[in-house]
């Protein structure tokens, strides 16, 4: 394979520099990227709620469109995976550490801080935002994205790129120039969200280890989980990232279930049903940031912040999930990537977002936010129940190995993108390019955290999110071009090679069409 050096070298030399300036100066670059930070969320916010809403409706106009019934890979296609592993990858991937870091402590944040003084209803409130960040509006981007990409690698037989994702709107000429330039911004915005990730996972493991948050302490967690995804990536996709999301997921649900039965769990459960309520009453305003009861700023700070976060991931995450998806349909793949994701999110919510709620009335948790900071809330909520003496360790775990599995995934999207000759039967860069990234991703994440804490994981979300998010108003474009298509029977699949032809059925599976 040859490297890709116009894709390889413009974001990492930036990046390069960036570390070397951390290390010397940190304070001078965090100022810097709180000043770039805060301008973009004051000016684009409304672009980050509104996109991110469209995502989510594009994605189910592409459910009940024909093109719902179309088969990744064509007709003949088999499944790299089955369904559970698949759905375990696709969980692992896409929560990374976020959904362990502030699955607890978030609502208790904005019990203590919420948009307006005297809420009726503070619990409630609380928990009902939880369901929006967590739930089908970010998953509705990721499988956007996905989608696209596996039919556009698999079906219109366009290259391993993330300019592939623009090919139906743009056409080919999207792979000249502007291809590279579109994956050089991607792994911009890629190597901002996963530093920030790393970050946020650093932070739970060092609140776990109850150690002194010094800048060594962090490096050299940041190193332990570095050199694991590292050997993980060694192994190739069918081996490491099977096996720690084989772990992972048994993990999380054993640990969910375990908190779900020893807690409060009539309490969470009524605080959950009623804030499903005002999740769904208030869905098209919160997603457009319209809702009267939320001022701007609070909506900058928490949402806006959550749509940049997962839009940094969103791009070469895509590339990831879209390889999965060979020999499934449509629907099929948005069911996993969308449904039954966001079902496992709202259930995690449940389990430690209600339960935590319902456990503060003692005023612990709040105690716990204020004295240790949000890494340390969830420790104090496994510290009310049985096993606590165990537990802390089982979610120690869960972390290191959440982020370790992500990485890896999202590391190998990243370097197959800076090499040229990745195929669907030969899917994996190099391992010295995987070891490059994962070096500059964890010098990125060690300055971020060790000097700026939890501001420094909000400033790389929001300036990776940013060009990351006018790349999917293009891609929602791209989806919809397919969607209508498949409405108008005009060709989906365009040759760039043999086996490039799909067959999209009617209806009544009469009357094929060779599109």
């Amino acid at each position: 394979m040859r490297i890709r050096y116009t894709v390889l070298l413009p974001p990492l030399l930036p990046l390069l520099a960036c570390a070397i300036w951390g290390i010397k100066d940190p304070e001078g670059l965090v100022t810097t990227m709180r000043g770039w930070s805060d301008w973009v969320m004051l000016h684009f916010d409304w672009l980050f709620n509104g996109s991110t809403f469209a995502c989510l409706l594009i994605v189910v106009a592409a459910y009940i469109s024909p093109l719902g019934r179309v088969k990744i890979g064509g007709d003949t296609a088999t499944p790299l995976l089955s369904r559970p592993r698949w759905f375990a990858i696709t969980v692992c991937t896409t929560i990374a550490t976020g959904i362990l870091f502030w699955g607890t402590a978030e609502p208790i944040y904005h019990v203590s801080g919420p948009p307006e003084a005297g809420l009726a209803e503070p619990d409630v409130f609380a928990m009902s935002i939880m369901y929006l960040h967590w739930t089908f509006t970010p998953y509705g981007m990721y499988t956007l994205g996905g989608l696209l990409f596996a039919l556009a690698f698999y079906n219109r037989r366009q290259p391993f790129a993330i300019s592939s994702l623009l090919e139906p709107l743009l056409g080919e000429r999207i792979h000249k120039k502007a291809g590279a330039a579109v994956d050089v911004i991607c792994l911009f915005a890629l190597v901002a969200g996963m530093a920030g990730s790393l970050g946020a996972g650093t932070l739970s493991l060092s609140g776990g280890l109850a150690s002194e948050r010094t800048p060594l302490v962090l490096g050299l967690i940041i190193a332990a989980i570095v050199i694991a995804f590292s050997v993980s990536a060694a192994s190739g996709l069918q081996r490491g990232i099977r096996l720690l999301s084989g772990i992972n997921v048994v993990g999380f649900m054993l640990l969910a279930v375990f908190v779900f039965f020893t807690g409060p769990t009539l309490e969470a459960l009524a605080l959950s049903f009623s804030a499903a309520g005002e999740y769904v009453s208030t869905f098209v305003p919160r997603n457009l940031g319209l809702d009267p009861g939320i001022d701007a700023a609070w909506g900058r700070a928490w949402t806006s912040f959550y749509w940049a976060g997962w839009y940094a991931w969103a791009p070469v995450t895509a590339l990831f999930l879209g390889r999965l998806g060979r020999g499934y349909t449509v629907r099929a793949f948005i069911r996993v990537n969308l449904l039954y994701t966001s079902l496992f999110g709202a259930f995690w919510m449940v389990c430690f977002a209600a339960i935590g709620l319902v456990t503060d009335e003692s005023g612990q948790l709040s105690a716990a936010l204020t004295e240790g900071g949000p890494e340390a809330v969830i420790y104090v909520l496994l510290d009310t129940l049985p096993l606590a003496e165990l537990t802390p360790g089982l979610f120690l775990l869960l972390v290191f190995l959440s982020y370790v599995t992500a990485a890896d995934s999202n590391i190998s999207a990243m370097s197959a993108l800076c090499v040229e000759g990745i195929t669907p039967e030969r899917q994996e860069a190099p391992l010295f390019v995987k070891l490059l990234w994962g070096g500059i991703i964890g010098t990125t994440a060690w300055v971020m955290v060790a000097f700026a804490g939890i501001d420094g994981i909000r400033l790389v979300n929001t300036l990776g999110g940013f060009p990351a998010m006018f790349l999917f108003l293009l891609a929602g474009g791209s989806l919809l071009v397919l969607v209508v298509r498949s409405w108008r029977a005009r060709p989906l699949v365009q040759g760039r090679g043999k086996g490039s032809v799909e067959v999209l059925r009617s209806e009544s599976g009469k009357g094929a069409k060779r599109l």
